[in-house]
């Protein structure tokens, strides 16, 4: 049964890399994203590779079963194709490439999977990751002793555990069947994408609902807007939905799409690599697989700058504590070169210090208590001692109290009364002292 649906195909060499090692395919029931490896005169060749031999798929399967089993084949041909490539081009020693593949077997999506491209579902406007990648990064997520965020950024993020390569002819695919509801919408894309666009990003775009062309140039703009230090490649399909159904008309987009025997153009000098160290390095094999002692000497790496960044961390914030310290006590010290005339319960005093306080911590203490009764002021000055006088010295606020003394009205003399002089005794008359003469 032929797909009933509408794709796109698309891929770009990006900002920086000087060749496109990407291959893309869309069909009538075969989608697929191959991203190459192996320096820059390898990687397009194994991508190319991978997409001629898969390319064969491209029909209506009696039974998922079938399409899984044709998927294996094709797989461990492409691999066998790749070591007999590079056993006839010695200089392409070391090629190989990531596969993810979806054949639509009616309602089903029959999936294949290898390396760090990535399919993606939008379903009931939410997007999930298909795929898991095989990447030494997702090891170490998966054990725990990384987050997600920090594998963005891990500085190995492109070793390979798993992939189509010329060292392996029987490759182990990821295989397995979901079903598929009208209005999905399928991502494939290289890492090109999904390293620089996170998937916040990506379900923007997708739930915008436009036709697979536009979403996918949609998609394509974000990454090189972000950059796009690698290849870049999306094919996206829709299930059913809204939009003209395709013709099944075959689209082969990246590195598949020109001819083999073309040479290989020389990688382009970038003259700002000094300026730009992190781009300059992306020209360099985006990806590759470990020797079989290489994982040791990653896991003893990665707990070196896991250390490394906690004695970082934990410098930054000694430093930074020391810092706050610093400027505390500075800053203390500051106010304490400060005067201010103000107001205690009834009189002016002078503070040494700044008005406001640091939660419970005091940034003023009392100098000197003048005496000085608030009541005795007149209205506007002792509204001004409790709204606090800023002084330019001890002798500034000194002056600024005597100037205070002076307009403080006089007390009102209380008055002393005055004693009421008592009046005088009588004096004695003759006749009241005389004494009476017996008479003889």
């Amino acid at each position: 049964m032929v797909f009933e649906g509408s794709s796109a195909a698309i891929s770009h060499t990006g900002k920086v890399r000087s060749n496109n090692q990407d291959s893309g395919y869309s069909g009538a029931n075969l989608f697929v994203v191959a991203d190459g490896m192996g320096g820059h005169a390898g990687g397009d060749v194994a991508s190319s590779i991978a997409i001629g031999r898969m390319e064969g798929l491209d029909h209506p399967y009696a039974s998922t079963d079938d399409a899984q089993a044709s998927l294996q084949a094709a797989a461990t041909t492409a691999a066998s194709d790749l070591v007999r490539a590079s056993k006839e081009r010695p200089e392409l020693a070391g090629l190989g490439t990531t596969l993810s593949a979806i054949v639509m077997v009616d309602d089903h999506a029959v999936i294949g999977h290898i390396g760090d491209s990535r399919i993606y579902l939008y379903r009931d406007d939410a997007l999930t990751q298909i795929t898991t990648d095989h990447t030494f990064v997702q090891r170490l997520v998966d054990s725990g002793r990384i987050t997600l965020e920090e594998a963005r950024y891990h500085p190995r993020r492109s070793v390979l555990m798993r992939v189509l390569s010329d060292m392996d002819i029987a490759p182990d695919l990821d295989m397995f069947v979901m079903p598929t509801h009208p209005g999905d919408r399928w991502l494939l894309c290289s890492d090109g994408l999904s390293g620089v666009v996170d998937e916040a990003h990506i379900a923007k775009a997708m739930a915008q609902g436009l036709a697979p062309g536009r979403t996918a140039d949609n998609l394509l703009k974000q990454a090189l807007d972000g950059g796009a230090p690698d290849n870049v490649t999306v094919v996206l399909v829709d299930v059913g939905g809204a939009h003209p159904l395709s013709s099944g008309t075959p689209t082969v987009v990246g590195a598949a799409s020109n001819p083999s025997s073309l040479p290989v153009a020389p990688p382009r000098t970038s003259l700002t690599g000094w300026l730009h160290p992190v781009l300059q390095a992306a020209n360099e094999p985006s990806h590759f697989e470990p020797d079989s002692d290489y994982f040791e000497e990653i896991i003893e790496e990665d707990k070196r700058r896991r250390t490394r960044r906690r004695v970082a961390w934990l410098a930054g914030l000694l430093v930074a504590v020391l810092a706050l310290i610093g400027g505390g006590i500075l800053a203390y010290n500051w106010t304490q070169t400060r005067y201010f005339v103000g107001a205690d319960d009834d009189s002016v005093v002078i503070y040494r210090g700044i008005q406001q306080d640091l939660g419970p911590i005091k940034l003023s203490t009392e100098v000197k208590d003048t005496f000085i009764l608030l009541a005795d002021l007149p209205s506007y000055q002792r509204d001004s001692v409790e709204r606090t006088i800023n002084a330019r010295s001890l002798a500034d606020a000194i002056a600024i109290t005597e100037r205070l003394r002076q307009s403080a009205l006089p007390p009102i003399p209380v008055p002393i009364p005055t004693p009421t002089p008592s009046a005088p005794e009588p004096t004695p008359t003759p006749s009241d002292t005389q004494t009476e003469v017996p008479t003889p």
